[in-house]
């Protein structure tokens, strides 16, 4: 199954006579909880999560959105409505991050079926509705975690060096000209450059499924057997890890990834635009 579905797909699909779990994962990095847009418009059926709350765990010494508990994350996708045997399709405002995140993380926890919307809420010419959407019933999903590659420290610093590691940050970032949350700035050493804004055309929409294969092919995806992805704090880099799906490729993701990493003194940095 594609990793992503269309608006109109999505129309057609809420219409039939099985239609997805919806979920509205709308975030936004350092400002205003989503909540109140959600409840002021949003796709019908639509079941608002929470990524702090119920997509990470509490910030701390693993990264600003470390994994959730398991049974904590299992729960609230029961409580969404979220169930095995049923299609999940996932949406934010249109940047793509915290959805990819939702649909990583349920992938990894074992859903065999969800897919994000491509260009996200922006891309919905459908009806909306107000108001709060409680599931008719409670699912019956429970995590089994691991179904995805999952990559920690130290599983990074090795891959960078005998596979291909991506650092879907700005460039900037990467390169260590600035760093406007982390301790430090720049990368993990042998990290390659990868933002994950060019996986998306001008409209937020993911670019065709060749053009994606023929990036990450520049890149060195088709040089080595595994790949890997890490960015702030797993967010942004679960939209890459989906980039890479749509191309066709596996890829792990770090989820500490440089809010871990950086807040170790003793874990090297890498500055510059070049790898090492």
């Amino acid at each position: 199954m594609n990793a992503i579905i269309s608006a109109s797909e999505l129309a057609s699909d809420l219409a039939g006579g099985n239609p997805p779990v919806l979920l509205d994962v709308r975030w936004q990095l350092g400002g205003p909880h989503q909540r109140p847009a959600y409840e002021e418009a949003h796709i019908p059926s639509a079941v608002f999560v929470n990524l702090d709350a119920d997509l990470a765990g509490p910030a701390g010494a693993a990264g600003r959105h470390p994994l959730p508990d398991t049974a904590r994350f299992g729960a609230a996708m029961r409580a969404a409505g979220v169930s095995a045997d049923r299609d999940v399709v996932v949406y934010d405002g249109g940047q793509g991050w915290a959805a990819a995140r939702a649909w990583w993380l349920l992938r990894w926890a074992g859903h065999p079926s969800v897919r994000v919307l491509d260009g996200g809420l922006a891309a919905w010419r459908g009806e909306r509705e107000s108001g709060d959407v409680r599931p008719p019933a409670e699912g019956t999903f429970t995590p089994v975690p691991d179904s995805l590659p999952l990559l920690d420290a130290d599983g990074a610093a090795a891959l960078a060096r005998s596979g291909l590691l991506l650092d879907a940050r700005a460039a900037e970032r990467y390169r260590g000209d600035v760093e406007p949350i982390d301790r430090v700035g720049g990368h993990i050493p042998g990290a390659v450059s990868a933002p994950t804004t060019e996986n998306v055309a001008d409209d937020g929409r993911f670019r065709p499924a060749e053009e994606l294969a023929a990036r990450f092919k520049a890149l060195g995806a088709a040089d080595v057997q595994e790949v890997g992805v890490y960015c702030g704090s797993g967010v942004s880099g679960a939209h890459e890890v989906l980039a890479l799906a749509v191309a066709g490729i596996p890829a792990a993701l770090y989820v500490g990834s440089w809010s871990e990493w950086s807040a170790d003194p003793s874990r090297p940095v890498a500055t510059g635009p070049e790898p090492r």
